[in-house]
């Protein structure tokens, strides 16, 4: 009898997998030059195949697609005082600057980074133009540890490969990297305390390979700046005091980039 059931289990997973979209981040993007545009608005239109990036605030990020497909990332409830609703934002729960309990109910798809204690949850949403799914970690939580508390979210658009670690406490494991794939952008907390200290946040990211890092999280110039002195050994720093990038796998970086933005709440152009 067990054996039916395995059979009709295994043929429900391999349905559910067929109809899932899957990841492409396998596969190898080809490097070409860096370009990125300053002070655009993030109502301007985006050209094909590329995604804005822009950084709102602490490890709040808007990510828009080409298609007009948007997402926030640790969002607050607050992006700015714009009539803006994203279609999905995703939450971190170690700090209320990472998540709000009260969500704005015309956002169509809100994700949380965290599940029953110690349980984790999964994510892997499809928007057409833009693929959304999680990869659990632990947080530090009441003097101890939670596990899997805490989210990488992955946005998959463009055929770039964008993780935002979120409030990440510990070197994810073998199994976590992979679940992760490819990374062509990673936004990462350089506060060294809080998150990670500096120098394990530098061997995720020498770890995870991705040409563009874009730093967040910090508290002022002191804990940036020894972050960009850590890793200018291996990275090209640039710092041009824009809070937006466009990006597309034809604009990647030759050489692996640490892109500081800096932070901005959403507002009219």
């Amino acid at each position: 009898m067990w054996r039916w059931v395995l059979a009709g289990l295994l043929i429900a997973g391999s349905a559910q997998a067929e109809a899932r979209r899957p990841s492409h981040c396998i596969a190898l993007a080809e490097r070409g030059g860096f370009d990125y545009v300053q002070k655009a608005s993030f109502r301007a239109p985006l050209e094909e195949h590329s995604v804005r990036i822009s950084y709102i605030a602490h490890a709040s990020f808007l990510i828009q697609s080409h298609e007009g497909v948007s997402a926030v990332t640790d969002f607050t409830g607050f992006i700015g005082n714009v009539d803006f609703t994203p279609d999905v934002v995703t939450m971190n729960h170690a700090h209320d600057t990472h998540w709000t309990p009260y969500p704005d109910p015309a956002i169509p798809h809100v994700l949380q980074g965290w599940g029953d204690f110690g349980e984790g949850i999964t994510h892997y949403l499809d928007l057409g133009s833009m693929l959304v799914r999680n990869v659990s970690t632990d947080i530090r939580a009441f003097g101890g540890i939670e596990e899997n508390g805490n989210s990488i979210f992955v946005f998959e658009v463009a055929g770039l490969c964008i993780g935002h670690l979120g409030h990440l406490h510990h070197e994810p494991n073998a199994a976590q990297y992979a679940a992760l794939g490819r990374m062509d952008v990673v936004m990462a907390a350089v506060d060294g305390g809080m998150t990670l200290d500096v120098p394990s946040m530098m061997r995720v990211l020498r770890r995870l390979k991705a040409q563009v890092v874009i730093p967040m999280h910090w508290f002022g110039d002191y804990t940036l700046s020894g972050f960009l002195a850590g890793m200018s050994d291996a990275y090209e720093v640039v710092n041009r005091g824009d809070n937006s990038v466009e990006l597309s796998l034809r604009s990647l970086p030759r050489r692996p980039t640490i892109l500081v933005l800096q932070p901005r709440y959403l507002r009219e152009p």
